[in-house]
């Protein structure tokens, strides 16, 4: 919560005091044991209230959670040690995050930890170690200076964070989740505000997205510069970051359309590195990222503008993957749900395959799980497709499997074992060759694997 007009008691009547007591900015802890009565059970006050935060471990004993405050420094008179001093004082309350820990059989008890300066000059300890804002030359914008984060996505599984940190993209090793370290950062002379960040699924690319004036205003108009609210692709070598490419959604849209890149997720399409995306009034876009140089929009929805005369914010605030449907947030209606459909981009089975994804049973974008897919037909059949789709096995080889995956759908439903059908597949395995780019490799690998694991199922 970063506004300064909350309670501690949640009431309604608000603060409107410099100083109060009665003053809430942070983070609220519920119990939701009981999903129709949630409860507050803990509190956490921050120097900067909480814009976001990021869940980054969790186990029975305590949660790890990072805390990114991007409001004006609350008076010292009101929470000890909120210092404003730009850049200045080492003590400042600027230029860090806050890593708060919750005890699980005592959230009352829960309290910030360590506020690590990640923005400090590794050498001099300068903390305006990075951009100090301003424009970055002739006929660019102004952007703010780094002394917060919008948004941290973490990637517990591989020790990875990606901060989108206004005024720079951040790559932290959160190896020691209580004190994460500053691995990389860039800077972008087109891009306003860095709001978002979304890693791959095996962490080596991460997804960067420019909220270009707050969301407020048109930058998808036929004239606009297209690394202006769009999104900067990344990949990830030996721990720093490269600049691939930008993507800006391809369709132009109106004066009356407010339209950035926004809030997005993965789509756990096998052998494939596909990404959701809200545009606000632009819609949503689906994006193959998986030629981080070349990112491709595959799929997209776009309803319009809501008044066709005036301007009038809403749109998609965010467009999230889950367990086979993209939900839309649509700041005006509410919610869509919406499901893909075949097209020449995308197969029906690459669709299935994405569906059967272990997502778990909770969702959250900013806490990244790795995503593994069983040994199902559906999941042979994407790689399969995507293998033919770019002429990387033969077309008998494609009807040998067709035939093979055939058989086995059936043996599966009934429950039969199947020595021979398994042999078969097997051999089908075998005879895959590596290809001539690393892409097709790694697909020819896993649709080896994803064939033995069914050839097991079938035993």
């Amino acid at each position: 919560m970063d506004q300064t007009r909350g309670r501690l008691d949640c009431g309604l009547e608000g603060i409107v005091e410099d100083v109060s007591d009665d003053r809430f900015r942070g983070i609220r802890i519920f119990d939701i044991g009981d999903l129709t009565r949630p409860v507050q059970v803990g509190t956490v006050q921050t120097c900067r209230g909480s814009h976001t935060h990021s869940v980054v471990t969790a186990d029975d004993e305590r949660i790890i959670v990072y805390n990114s405050g991007t409001s004006r420094i609350r008076e010292e008179e009101e929470l000890e040690g909120c210092i404003d001093e730009s850049p200045g004082d080492y003590r400042t309350a600027l230029f860090r995050i806050d890593v708060i820990e919750i005890p699980v059989d005592n959230p009352a008890g829960a309290r910030i930890v360590h506020s690590p300066a990640v923005f400090a000059d590794p050498e001099d300890g300068t903390l305006a170690g990075l951009w100090r804002g301003g424009d970055h030359g002739d006929e660019t914008q102004e952007s703010r200076p780094t002394d917060e984060c919008h948004d941290i996505t973490v990637f517990p599984e591989l020790g990875i964070a990606a901060g989108a940190c206004s005024g720079n993209g951040i790559l932290f090793d959160i190896s020691d989740p209580l004190n994460p370290q500053r691995m990389d950062e860039v800077v972008d002379q087109g891009f306003a505000y860095w709001h978002s960040a979304t890693f791959n699924n095996d962490a080596t690319k991460v997804l960067f997205t420019d909220e270009w004036g707050g969301g407020g205003m048109p930058r998808c108009r036929a004239f606009d510069p297209l690394d202006w609210g769009a999104d900067a692709i990344y990949d990830i070598v030996d721990g720093q970051l490269e600049f691939r490419s930008y993507f800006k959604m391809p369709a132009p849209q109106t004066e009356q359309e407010n339209c950035v890149a926004h809030n997005g997720s993965v789509v756990p399409v096998p052998g494939r590195d596909i990404f959701v995306q809200a545009w606000y009034q632009g819609g949503i876009s689906v994006i193959d990222f998986t030629d981080s140089s070349n990112p491709v929009e595959i799929a997209y929805f776009d309803r319009g503008p809501i008044d066709a005369e005036h301007m009038i914010g809403g749109g998609y605030w965010s467009a999230y993957w889950y367990q086979g449907k993209i939900y839309g947030t649509e700041i005006v209606r509410g919610l869509d749900v919406l499901s893909l459909t075949p097209s020449e981009f995308l197969s029906e089975n690459e669709i299935a395959a994405a569906a059967l994804a272990d997502q778990g049973s909770l969702f959250n974008p900013q806490q990244q799980l790795k995503y593994d897919w069983p040994a199902d037909p559906a999941v042979a059949r994407a790689y399969l497709d995507q293998l033919a789709r770019s002429d990387e096995v033969s077309v008998s080889f494609t009807a040998d499997l067709d035939t093979a995956l055939s058989r086995t759908e059936s043996a599966l439903q009934e429950g039969s074992g199947d020595e021979e059908l398994a042999a078969r597949l097997e051999s089908l395995a075998a005879v895959l060759e590596s290809g001539d780019d690393g892409i097709t490799t790694r697909r020819q690998a896993a649709l080896a694997e994803t064939l033995g694991g069914i050839a097991a199922r079938l035993r």
